[in-house]
């Protein structure tokens, strides 16, 4: 019984936030949710996209390689930029990832590198960030959304990706924002 309540508690808090963030810039959630359908299809439509995952898993690698939906909702693409060799992650193990993340809703056609950019990939005196793989129990895995954990289902640890994200796989603190990101990541093995 208790878990519902909290439960309850935190749909609710959800749905305060996404009204109050609706309010605030005078657009309705679905409208939110509308600009960020048409921001991922701007820059979608220059790329090569292919609506499911290879049966045999073997992806396409490099700068024109297709970008992959990972999802059935659309919601999450993956470009393999290069494949590493060190496994796949097993349950809890620890992940780490560097990333540089563009938001979408300010890409017009053309560059997505010439926009704002926000990540610890260029920053080797940042730490790196990581997650428990699919441990959604711990707020440091879970603050980064389900979407950046995703692709390793698919890849080894190693890769090199281009990662598209819609908000409701993004980071947990900003769901209600409704902003759409690509990202660039890469993803290591724990060393300890």
């Amino acid at each position: 019984m208790k878990i519902k309540n909290i439960a309850g508690s935190l749909m609710c808090v959800f749905a305060l936030a996404v009204f109050l963030q609706s309010c605030e810039s005078g657009r309705s959630y679905a409208e939110l949710l509308e600009d960020e359908n048409k921001s991922v299809n701007r820059f979608l439509v220059n790329q090569i996209v292919e609506n499911a995952i290879p049966a045999d898993t073997v992806f396409e690698v490099g700068p024109d390689a297709p970008y992959y939906q990972l999802d059935g909702e659309q919601n999450i693409y993956m470009q393999v930029l290069s494949l590493g060799d060190d496994g796949k992650p097993e349950d809890d193990d620890v992940v780490y990832f560097r990333f540089l993340r563009y938001n979408l809703n300010y890409y017009q056609d053309g560059d997505y590198t010439s926009l704002p950019s926000e990540g610890n990939q260029d920053n080797l005196t940042e730490a790196p960030t990581s997650f428990r793989f699919n441990n959604y129990s711990l707020p440091s895995s879970s603050q980064w959304g389900s979407g950046i954990q995703l692709p390793l289902n698919y890849i080894p640890l190693g890769s090199e990706i281009n990662l598209i994200v819609k908000s409701q796989y993004g980071w947990s603190s900003e769901i209600s924002y409704v902003m759409p990101f690509l990202y660039h990541v890469r993803y290591y093995r724990s060393q300890i």
